[in-house]
């Protein structure tokens, strides 16, 4: 092994994991130039077999071919010594310009060479991937799903090392609550991320996402519908259940108090043969959710 790739410790934490092997937010041919550690023949260097991303875009490709055909290659690829492959080297990060390097007809790429492990590799690979300007919401959304369950990352981690608000990475990763038929249409492009989002937590996401679809529904427009649905079917709650929502003075007394303390409108649905009910709780906006959230995680505590 050259004397000057150094033997690295494993698992010491994706921030110092990127930072060393300098992954850039970007992979175009023209980012900012990082001096590679050497040269090395283009039939020398491999795809990584386990790599995450299989499909490339024909027309990506070649526009970064043309690019790299003009100027070269400024952003090195990252490499590690082949396990397999006697005196060959895999690829780490940068498959997409290796793709392109050889539609340009390069014979030697810039290279940055380290000792990575094979769950470091992959770590890398998915951050690569979800730093793509190109990934739908959904792609995004799994790429952080499995550094967290695979890794262990926290969101706050990944917001660190990636770039991303944790209320971004939050909000992305509701949409994995889903359902499967809604998730398709968001990889397929028939509902953005907005569209989905106002579905999430509805009773029937499908059958709204089909009517979304249908009618050409802005997102506007969709929490329109969603909160439409919602007021419709409020509304014919007490005709199914009039026995249920039938109220003592005790309930109502319990309903002014919680109201008061949270700041926010309380309804308390219970059913004295069962000893059961539902509270709920109404708020107007996203800070006064904000403050509810504060004021049970103190609770909580």
């Amino acid at each position: 092994m050259p004397d000057s790739v150094q033997k690295r410790p494993m698992r010491r934490g994706l921030s110092a994991l990127m930072a060393d092997v300098g992954v850039s937010a970007t992979e175009m041919a023209d980012a900012p130039a990082v001096n590679p550690d050497r040269l090395i023949p283009i039939e020398a260097i491999h795809p990584n077999p386990d790599q995450p991303r299989r499909t490339f875009g024909e027309e990506d490709l070649s526009d970064l071919a043309s690019s790299i055909a003009q100027k070269g290659i400024l952003q090195p690829l990252i490499v590690r010594p082949d396990p397999v492959r006697h005196a060959s080297y895999q690829i780490v990060a940068g498959e997409r310009r290796w793709r392109a390097a050889q539609r340009a007809g390069l014979h030697e790429l810039p290279v940055i060479v380290r000792e990575l492990d094979d769950t470091e590799v992959l770590e890398i690979a998915i951050v690569e991937n979800i730093q793509r300007s190109d990934l739908n919401a959904m792609e995004e959304a799994q790429g952080f799903r499995q550094l967290m369950d695979r890794f262990g990352h926290t969101q706050e981690q990944l917001s660190n090392v990636l770039g991303k608000s944790r209320s971004h990475i939050a909000n992305v990763m509701r949409l994995l609550k889903l359902p499967d038929a809604v998730q398709d249409h968001l990889r397929e492009g028939a509902l953005s991320a907005g569209h989905a989002r106002a579905l999430i937590g509805t009773d029937n996401p499908q059958e709204l996402a089909r009517q979304v679809i249908a009618r050409g529904l802005s997102v506007r427009e969709t929490e329109r519908l969603v909160k439409s649905r919602a007021t419709s079917e409020s509304d014919a709650q007490p005709s199914r259940t009039s026995k249920v929502l039938e109220k003592d003075a005790d309930t109502r007394a319990l309903e002014g108090d919680l109201a008061a303390a949270l700041g926010l409108s309380v309804d308390i649905r219970h059913d004295s043969k069962a000893q059961a009910g539902v509270v709920t709780i109404r708020y107007a906006s996203l800070d006064e959710l904000d403050k509810l959230c504060s004021r049970l995680s103190t609770v909580s505590a």
